[in-house]
């Protein structure tokens, strides 16, 4: 493998995104669950899908070549911007947003998709996952977006913190409402970074199940980010490892090497439960 990663440039490229990914989708993760908005992911990984079907229907119609992670990335943070509008308007309601949006990116990534004569090997990349998908152009643009993601969590930590927690409370606190809309183009453009490895269809496992595994061995919110990250980048390199050596999609395995850890954290938290509860009852 150490081998592969000096002689071929797209597996460096490859493992570099992956590892960018491995460390932002968890950390944003993070704000994710803790805001009740899991599924939020979900929605803009399937708007993702419709902005990548029109880069591929334009691609074809026109003689020049379109990277279909840039419109990947203009219809997620539509996407994204429609969902924040959306649950102003149903402010009773606010979780009807999610599957409107991901009903809008379902219809329009199937029209676009029909409209350019299916699938091709490259779209197909772009669903599952693929370790030798990632161009340098890609590279640069994952790495751009991890900055982008760091910085905005480094400098606006105390206000995600106070709206994850308690909205009601940093609504009262005047928190800026720009903070929500900034938040939620974050996220559109995490989904974008981390499509090309794990694939459009699992991205959303990448910004969950790390957490949920990291929720039951952590005791604190910054124990849950760090662990959370540790997790997502396990789950990355060790799918992208085994990927390499057995020839399959990076994607699914990342996800199973997830659930697995998911699993351990489950055993080990009612392990320490059953012997917190007998040494209970021997006291």
């Amino acid at each position: 493998m150490i081998q592969a990663l000096m002689d071929y440039e797209f597996i460096r490229y490859s493992f570099i995104s992956g590892i960018i990914a491995g460390f932002i989708a968890p950390l944003i993760g993070t704000f994710i669950v803790i805001r009740r908005l899991s599924l939020i992911a979900d929605a803009l990984s399937h708007v993702t899908l419709g902005g990548i079907a029109f880069g591929v229907y334009l691609s074809s119609v026109f003689a020049v070549t379109i990277n279909p992670l840039i419109t990947g990335i203009i219809f997620s943070i539509l996407g994204a911007l429609g969902i924040e509008r959306l649950r102003n308007v149903y402010k009773h309601y606010q979780e009807l947003a999610i599957p409107i949006i991901m009903s809008l990116g379902i219809a329009v990534g199937i029209v676009f998709l029909s409209l350019a004569n299916g699938f091709n090997q490259d779209l197909f990349g772009y669903l599952f996952g693929s370790i030798s998908a990632v161009s340098f152009n890609d590279l640069i643009l994952i790495s751009v977006i991890g900055i982008i993601v760091v910085a905005f969590i480094f400098l606006l930590y105390k206000e995600l913190f106070m709206v994850s927690f308690d909205e009601e409370y940093a609504n009262v606190m005047k928190i800026n409402k720009w903070i929500y809309i900034a938040f939620i183009i974050v996220v559109a453009l995490v989904i974008s970074a981390s499509m090309r490895i794990v694939g459009i269809l699992l991205v959303s496992a990448l910004m969950t199940l790390p957490v949920a595994s990291a929720m039951r061995i952590t005791s604190s919110f910054r124990q849950l980010m760090t662990v959370s990250v540790i997790f997502g980048e396990i789950s990355v390199i060790t799918g992208l490892i085994l990927s390499f050596y057995l020839n399959i999609s990076p994607g699914g395995t990342i996800v199973l090497i997830s659930i697995l850890i998911l699993l351990g954290t489950i055993l080990f938290n009612q392990l320490g439960v059953n012997r917190n509860g007998r040494r209970a009852q021997e006291v």
